[in-house]
């Protein structure tokens, strides 16, 4: 039984909170102004607890060989729970985490620490600035999960934006994005068709109910410049626990329809969620 003592603190960009499992000794989670935004297990960092954590931690799995050291770039911080997840699975990995939150980083590390030797460097900076500056060709692998509050910032949701993240991709590398919408998808279709100008490969990872437009919920979005493993990845993604569907292809495009890219000067957040979606009061 976890008997760890909750802890609560105004950041730079809101108000954290970290708040023991009482089912797993060492484990937490992270909420930003009542949206719950990270889980993590210090003692089990291959556990993953969210839904859109399980569908990227699939994605990042099936990035080269298994097991292979990657250079990843996280755009969004969080308590850090993908980036200890890859430091456990590809010993020797070189990670960037890019978190415009000071305060949010210096409460995770304060309270969560990161193992000894992880390879994890933290930035407090804005992404898209960021990732500007960053060298071309320098990720495997560049993961964004950028919340402000709870919703995706505007200047991370432009064709602009798509463009430096495929500069600073590797050939072979892999862009993934936590997304999230509801019907009739204008910000899911805007985004797609971003990156459709961009990357020849494009999925959509999702629960069915979300794709059917039943309810808000988060989709993960996937590019690259190579044919992705769509079969493996929809063999894992129905297996969990809350199964999901992977779209790409014919069907994909159909779902993208008539969207347009949407530049920086049209460019919006994504959609504010229902009052009650994420929250856990």
């Amino acid at each position: 039984m976890n008997d760890s003592i909750p802890v609560a603190r105004a950041t730079d960009r809101g108000f954290a909170k970290l708040m023991p499992d009482v089912d797993r000794k060492r484990a937490w989670l992270l909420t930003v102004d009542g949206a719950p935004q990270s889980y993590v297990d210090l003692d089990e960092p291959t556990h993953l607890e969210f839904e859109y954590a399980i569908r990227l931690g699939h994605v990042l799995d099936s990035v080269g060989e298994s097991g292979r050291a990657l250079d990843v770039v996280h755009l969004g911080g969080g308590a850090l729970t993908l980036p200890r997840y890859v430091a456990a699975t590809r010993s020797g990995s070189r990670q960037d985490v890019v978190e415009a939150d000071r305060g949010l980083l210096e409460l995770v590390v304060e309270h969560l620490p990161l193992p000894e030797g992880s390879g994890i460097d933290l930035h407090a900076a804005d992404a898209r600035a960021w990732l500007e500056a960053a060298p071309a060709g320098s990720a495997d692998v560049l993961l964004a999960d950028v919340f402000g509050g709870s919703r995706v910032p505007a200047h991370l949701t432009s064709v602009e934006y798509a463009r430096e993240a495929a500069r600073v991709l590797r050939g072979d590398g892999v862009y993934l994005a936590n997304l999230a919408d509801a019907t009739p998808f204008a910000f899911l279709r805007s985004q797609l068709a971003n990156f459709a100008t961009e990357f020849e490969e494009l999925a959509l990872i999702a629960e069915p109910g979300v794709l059917r437009g039943r309810r808000f919920g988060n989709a993960v979005l996937v590019a690259a410049h190579h044919p992705l493993d769509t079969a493996a990845l929809a063999r894992l993604t129905a297996s969990d626990a809350f199964p999901a569907r992977v779209e790409h292809g014919p069907a994909l495009r159909e779902f993208i329809g008539a969207a347009r890219p949407v530049r920086d000067e049209d460019a919006v957040p994504s959609p504010e969620p229902p009052d009650g979606t994420f929250g856990i009061g």
